[in-house]
């Protein structure tokens, strides 16, 4: 009996020693499953960080594209309104283009009536004249009368 108490005891040491390898074990896998899972999360977090940082780079770049816009927007309106000042000062020039001629105008327009006020003047004088020379014809006219009924009873 000694002999199987002897075998009993080994073998039970033994069987721990085996449980006790054999949960050592377990707690290892544990332990290894639990770190492939922890990699596989922080696999995926890299993944997830990388995609992140891809997203945040066409964004970056998204905004530097809508600031480029917003300066050509900018710049477009700006445009605008100097091709608006352009017309309008082209409209300028044309009209003072045709002021400078209406000036011109106006000018000639005063030496003609100048011109004419001093014909009527002539006009009015040369009038006068030929009632004058004909109020000297008349008068020569008498004169000679006079001058023959004189002689007539003279004789």
């Amino acid at each position: 009996m000694d002999l199987s108490k002897s075998l009993q005891h080994t073998i039970t040491q033994h069987a721990s020693t085996h449980c006790n390898t054999l949960q050592y074990t377990a707690t290892l896998c544990n332990t290894l499953q639990h770190t492939a899972t922890l990699c596989n999360t922080l696999q995926n977090s890299v993944i997830l960080c990388t995609t992140l940082h891809y997203t945040a780079t066409h964004c970056n770049t998204l905004q530097h594209t809508a600031v480029h816009c917003n300066t050509l927007q900018h710049t477009a309106v700006h445009c605008n309104k100097l091709q608006h000042t352009v017309a309008h000062c082209n409209t300028l020039q044309h009209t003072a283009a045709h002021c400078s001629t209406l000036q011109h105008t106006a000018t000639h327009c005063n030496t003609l009536q100048h011109t004419a006020a001093r014909c009527n003047t002539l006009q009015h004088t040369a009038a006068h004249g030929s009632t004058l020379q004909h109020t000297a014809t008349h008068c020569s006219t008498l004169q000679t009368l006079q001058h023959s009924a004189t002689l007539g009873n003279t004789l």
